[in-house]
């Protein structure tokens, strides 16, 4: 999704002649803006798997593939996470294949899922700005904007915006 939003960037400022006018600029502040998000996004989502590698222990370079230890695993009666005794067994199997405690397990898949999720809100975000400034922009003629209202910028810019004022 990254080279693809990126080859678009790079082949707008390529076309001769570069866009001059607010349309053409305006396009231009959305790609270089949804770039700039989804590249931010995909360093938190790699930052997330990273900490959830290094809390339990996983190593973030491949390894050899993980085999079960020769007998029987102890069974934690104290593990309950209101899952059924099929769930419960399918847990403890994916644990155990992975080499992880059973509560460890579950703590690495909730982490993920939500780092999964927050990489899919901000596409869906950004998916949401594109799709808005390309409906603005289809509305707009090329003639230059010198006002300085915020409905002029790009949706993803706005965004942006109010997502750095939320942090400060």
């Amino acid at each position: 999704m990254i080279t693809e939003l990126n080859d678009r960037f790079e082949g707008f400022v390529a076309t001769e002649p570069r866009p001059a006018g607010s349309a053409g600029l305006f396009a231009l502040a959305s790609y270089a803006s949804a770039l700039g998000w989804l590249t931010e996004s995909f360093a938190e989502l790699t930052s997330s798997v990273d900490e959830i590698c290094t809390r339990v222990g996983i190593p973030t370079e491949p390894r050899a593939p993980i085999t079960a230890a020769p007998g029987g695993t102890e069974r934690d009666d104290e593990f309950d996470f209101a899952f059924n005794a099929i769930e419960l067994e399918a847990v403890r199997n994916a644990a155990e294949a992975a080499g992880l405690a059973p509560d460890d397990y579950v703590e690495v898949l909730s982490q993920s899922l939500l780092a999964a999720a927050r990489i899919t809100d901000a596409c869906m975000e950004i998916s949401s700005g594109l799709l808005d400034d390309a409906d603005l922009l289809s509305e707009v003629s090329d003639r230059p904007r010198l006002d300085n209202d915020p409905g002029s910028l790009p949706a993803l810019v706005r965004s942006l915006l109010a997502r750095m004022e939320t942090t400060e």
